[in-house]
């Protein structure tokens, strides 16, 4: 079995699947993965697609198999995915669709230092963040049904769902979070908003500094 460090880059496990339908080279990889949204989920570009392919083939996962030149264009290297490649995809992408795993979160994290801001400056700052979601949310509803109109069947966009169904929550929650700080039902708003009333400022030190100090 593969340690996680072999799967920790998403890119990989799409070039595996792209060759687990037929032997491409690497331009047709990322030009197949472009034609079915998959850079919306997975982080593409060249240089890395480069590197991921000469990384699998160094683990034996993918081979070269013949190597094509069309017109004056640089020869391009067609690899396909050898048995083990196929073993390996299998565990890869049963491990991630089985096991949930903790996956660290900026607005997450944001959420938790959200008493860093005084309330009056987080909400506004909220609202801001639900019409960023309500308008990607909007792109993304909208990519779908062109996707649908056009026969692409459901099993290619199911990612896509996954991602409005995400932002859903999120936009809902964060409309929550709004409500219940502008209405004073949030758990603590008291104390939070004590920390920025105006009041003295800190007690002065009574102890001398470096400079100050008596003594040779």
């Amino acid at each position: 079995m593969a340690s996680p460090r072999h799967r920790a880059n998403p890119l990989a496990l799409a070039v595996l699947s792209c060759l687990a339908e037929r032997p491409m080279h690497p331009y047709e990889m990322a030009q197949t993965m472009r034609s079915r949204a998959k850079h919306e989920s997975i982080r593409l570009n060249y240089g890395s697609l480069y590197g991921v392919v000469e990384g699998l083939e160094k683990r034996g996962l993918i081979e070269a198999v013949e190597t094509r030149q069309e017109g004056r264009r640089p020869q391009r290297t067609v690899y396909a995915i050898t048995e083990a490649g196929k073993v390996e995809m299998n565990e890869w992408l049963a491990d991630l669709v089985a096991v949930p795993v903790k996956e660290y979160l900026q607005y997450e994290a944001a959420l938790a230092e959200l008493p860093g801001l005084p309330p009056d400056e987080a909400v506004p700052l909220l609202e801001q963040r639900c019409l960023a979601l309500e308008l990607t949310l909007d792109q993304l509803e909208a990519t779908y049904e062109s996707a649908t109109k056009r026969g692409i069947p459901r099993l290619y966009m199911i990612e896509s769902e996954y991602q409005m169904a995400l932002l859903r929550a999120e936009l809902a929650f964060t409309r929550m979070l709004v409500a219940d700080i502008v209405g004073g039902n949030l758990g603590g708003l008291d104390e939070w908003r004590s920390w920025y009333q105006p009041g003295p400022g800190p007690a002065p030190t009574t102890d001398p500094s470096p400079d100050t100090r008596g003594g040779s």
